[in-house]
């Protein structure tokens, strides 16, 4: 079965800047991402280029920050006052979370920090960066109809949205 619009599908990737070739994220050796194809769960210009593949397949996918996590906004990039800070040991690069006024988990970066400023970035870590994907299909399938209903991969244990810790699944 190929890849099309509501296949699930698993799969394990490693992910490089394709500029510096600094790998970015990996599953190779742990289970695989499994996914619902149309629902918005990965990035687009990776799953779009995935459609016509199958299990067993391997490929490598140049994927555009457009088509990724977006291109880098300068105006995502604030100056704040470092008493809104108060508490947290602030280190360039870290990474905080906050909630945005519509109740959203926002993640930042902190680009520097004095005694009076904290500069963050709203920006993804991977915004403005082409990314390589090497990926491997390791299953295709038709979703079960609780599948088709929630929208999320279940587990073999009938559990779970099957994308590992990382996605943001509930």
């Amino acid at each position: 079965m190929k890849i099309e619009d509501n296949s699930v599908v698993s799969f394990n990737y490693e992910v490089k800047d394709a500029k510096t070739g600094e790998v970015v994220d990996s599953n190779m050796g742990q289970a695989p991402l499994s996914f619902i194809t149309g629902k918005q769960q990965i990035i687009p210009g990776l799953e779009n280029q995935m459609k016509g593949m199958s299990a067993g397949e391997n490929a490598d996918i140049l994927v555009s920050a457009s088509e990724a996590y977006g291109e880098y906004n300068p105006e995502a990039v604030q100056t704040m006052p470092r008493e809104q800070f108060a508490g947290i040991e602030l280190q360039e690069g870290m990474t905080l979370y906050g909630q945005s006024e519509d109740g959203q988990t926002v993640q930042v970066t902190v680009k520097s920090f004095s005694d009076e400023e904290v500069v963050i970035d709203f920006n993804h870590p991977l915004a403005g960066k082409d990314l390589l994907f090497t990926v491997n299909i390791t299953e295709v399938r038709e979703p079960t109809v609780n599948e088709s209903l929630s929208g999320q991969v279940e587990q073999p244990d009938g559990h779970g949205c099957g994308c590992g810790t990382g996605c943001g699944c509930h």
